[in-house]
């Protein structure tokens, strides 16, 4: 793999981890829940993991540990928090193909 397609590569998971926090905070806000609401239902005692998640700050990112907690706290289906990810994939097949 050269390193043009590693960059892409590289992009395009940063880009799926943002797609997927900003469908948590989406989510998060519609129920009502505030990020600290949030920290403490997945047992953490500040907003940071979920602040820095949701913006992919830092490199950090929900694993499915999170994204399976937060669905149910949320009370949605986890499918929910992966809307948008079948595009930027296929945004990225189309790009990996292109020449």
């Amino acid at each position: 793999m050269n390193q043009k397609n590693k960059k892409q590569k590289k992009e395009w998971i940063r880009n799926v981890y943002l797609q997927i926090g900003q469908n948590v905070k989406r989510y998060r806000t519609e129920k009502g829940f505030s990020q600290v609401t949030l920290a403490h239902a997945l047992g953490h005692d500040s907003v940071g993991v979920i602040s820095t998640a949701e913006l992919c700050l830092n490199g950090k990112h929900f694993n499915i540990e999170h994204l399976t907690k937060i669905a149910c706290v949320l009370e949605i289906d986890i499918c929910c928090l992966f809307e948008g990810v079948n595009e930027l994939a296929d945004a990225q097949k189309k790009a990996s193909t292109d020449c």
